[in-house]
């Protein structure tokens, strides 16, 4: 039986979070790890813009966004209610992530491509929505509530990358409950099976 492909790499937090989605919605796909210097010809003709996460299902359709992706999965399966959480408000946790906090996470991870500012501007940029995330955080256990939510799913790889840059600053943070959140993700068996390593597929 023919199955979905899944474009893919490892390290990528979009990736990342396709690859819980359809982990715990229990779909099966075939995950084929691409080289960024190497794309393979067939996910460049499914989706131009040359980015992973791709979904090619078996039907023909293409899904070229991680969010696309996570919510497909999980709307053919939810068995852990990371769709519970009012929609409105969980899409704004994702898109501020996604936006002002991924583009000053990027100064911040490689500030030799913006030297108009020091590095550490940058890493207060990022901070803004570090200090949302730590007030969420200290009052319940998710970023949703008592309950697991696709926006700690689609976040925390982020936060992983942050956390990655100076893992002694970080660990030195204000941001207890953050860390305490990220680390429990981190060290989680979800996380740990979705983080296996597959040879790079050769087209």
């Amino acid at each position: 039986m023919q199955l979905p492909i899944l474009y893919s790499y490892r390290r990528c937090p979009y990736a990342m979070r396709a690859r819980m989605a359809l982990h715990v919605s229990n779909i099966q796909v075939e995950i084929r790890e691409i080289s960024l210097r190497d794309k393979p010809t067939h996910m460049l003709q499914m989706s131009p813009k040359g980015t992973v996460p791709v979904l090619v299902l078996e039907n023909g359709l293409v899904l070229e966004q991680s969010l696309d992706i996570m919510m497909w999965a999980l709307q053919q399966h939810d068995p852990e209610g990371w769709l519970h959480a009012n929609h409105e408000q969980t899409m704004q946790w994702i898109t501020n992530n996604d936006g002002d906090f991924k583009q000053a996470l990027d100064h911040y991870k490689y500030p030799e491509r913006f030297p108009e500012q020091p590095q550490v501007v940058y890493r207060a940029q990022c901070e803004i929505f570090l200090q949302t995330l730590e007030s969420a955080l200290q009052a319940q256990p998710y970023l949703m509530g008592q309950q697991v939510s696709i926006a700690d799913i689609a976040i925390f790889p982020f936060i992983r990358q942050f956390a990655a840059v100076d893992v002694t600053w970080f660990s030195q943070s204000p941001y207890v409950a953050v860390a305490q959140w990220l680390s429990a993700w981190v060290e989680s068996t979800l996380f740990v099976s979705i983080m296996q390593k597959y040879p790079v597929y050769q087209s």
